[in-house]
């Protein structure tokens, strides 16, 4: 295959999985018009159209799909191969990939980051927020960090944090007007703030533990978001009830800007784990990634 044909795949690659001309340009310091041209060719080459364009999205095609999902695994084992060859370099230099919740970026990354910015000025961090649970080594990454609950059996896991646990909140003056819930099946009526996995569509569930086993609840939302950011801004503002991570809201538990309820029938679950790939020869700067995570 020449350069020229293996640069359009690789265009057409940043397109499909950007679902933009704008943002795979950007992705490739290459311009719009300067990309179209380039998936045009490769359409004329190949005698199919591999791309659904319209003025606000771009999608692939049946044919589009078939050849991405093709390109894929072969593209990913190039990449693997070239970036193992710097496995061995004395300084840890070049490019990290992390994708991972908003609330692991918060409780984890963001307060290490300066620190290690610091020590390991070579390493450049590519952090990705993304709520859903993600096959985030499929689309490129070089780590996960998620819930140790959800990570794949057959990736390697290194605990980041303790157990966590989910903690039903609200503003005092929220509770003013309701009734404190005693049980999960008192939230019925209350007004609850929701979040949805924007991917799949689906709604969080309000999961508890009670004496008896597993209670799954279904609220009423007078709010659904797929932010938490969202969430914990409308608990505070007196909105509703939300269902958040205990980590993200223990200040303002602390302060008294919200109330916490069920916390008995909140118990424990796996904390955050950062995952990976198994890998014959991990460039050193993921290796100093790992360490410096799981050490701090």
């Amino acid at each position: 295959m020449r350069g020229a044909e293996f640069a359009e795949l690789m265009a057409f690659m940043a397109i499909a999985e950007e679902r933009s001309f704008r943002g795979a340009a950007l992705r490739l310091s290459m311009s719009p018009s300067a990309l179209s041209h380039s998936m045009r060719s490769l359409e004329q080459r190949l005698g199919a159209r591999l791309l659904h364009r319209t003025t606000r999205s771009v999608a692939p095609t049946e044919a589009g799909q078939a050849l991405l999902e093709r390109l894929t695994p072969s593209v990913a084992e190039v990449e693997d191969a070239v970036r193992d060859v710097g496995a061995f370099q004395q300084q840890p230099r070049g490019l990290v990939r992390i994708n991972m919740p908003r609330i692991a970026a918060q409780l984890i990354v963001m307060p290490k980051l300066a620190a290690f910015r610091a020590a390991y000025p070579d390493i450049r961090l590519e952090l990705v927020i993304d709520d859903s649970i993600t096959d985030v080594i499929g689309r490129g990454f070089d780590f996960g960090i998620r819930s140790g609950s959800i990570v794949q059996q057959d990736m390697i896991s290194v605990p980041l944090t303790p157990d966590l646990r989910m903690a039903v909140v609200a503003s005092p003056a929220y509770f003013a007007e309701w009734p404190l819930p005693r049980t999960p099946a008192e939230l019925n009526g209350h007004a609850c703030l929701t979040y949805r996995w924007y991917e799949t569509g689906a709604l969080h569930p309000w999961r508890f533990d009670g004496p008896k086993g597993p209670v799954d609840v279904i609220v009423d939302s007078v709010m659904t978001v797929n932010d938490t950011d969202l969430l914990l801004d409308g608990a505070l503002r007196g909105c509703g009830v939300a269902l958040l991570v205990e980590s993200l809201v223990e200040k303002h538990i602390a302060d008294g800007s919200l109330q916490c309820v069920l916390k008995d029938w909140c118990k424990p679950f796996s904390g955050f784990h950062l995952y990976y790939p198994n890998r014959r020869h991990m460039p050193a700067a993921m290796r100093t990634f790992i360490d410096w995570m799981k050490l701090r």
